[in-house]
């Protein structure tokens, strides 16, 4: 599913407009990034949590050359499954 298809099926649950719905699933996305670029959680009880994680610095290697280079630190977005995600994709049909 994309967000065009997400908007779609939200949209006709909601007997809202479609470009209305997917205004409103933009304006989530923007606010869920805001947040995590202030280095904020972003949490949906029953659904999940967005965190931030900090990453030291290492070493690796080129995939292509082979040529070891400094990964440097960073911060990179995760998301943790809430109970009740986890529970609905295990209990598929």
């Amino acid at each position: 599913m994309n967000k065009q298809e997400l908007a779609g099926m939200v949209a006709e649950q909601l007997a809202m407009p479609r470009d209305a719905t997917l205004a409103v699933i933009d304006t989530m996305l923007d606010t869920v990034t805001a947040a995590l670029a202030r280095g904020e959680d972003v949490r949906l009880v029953g659904f999940g949590n967005f965190v931030v994680a900090a990453r030291k610095a290492s070493s690796g290697r080129n995939p292509r050359t082979g040529e070891p280079m400094d990964l440097p630190a960073c911060r990179s977005p995760k998301f943790r499954v809430g109970r009740n995600l986890k529970v609905a994709c295990n209990n598929v049909d």
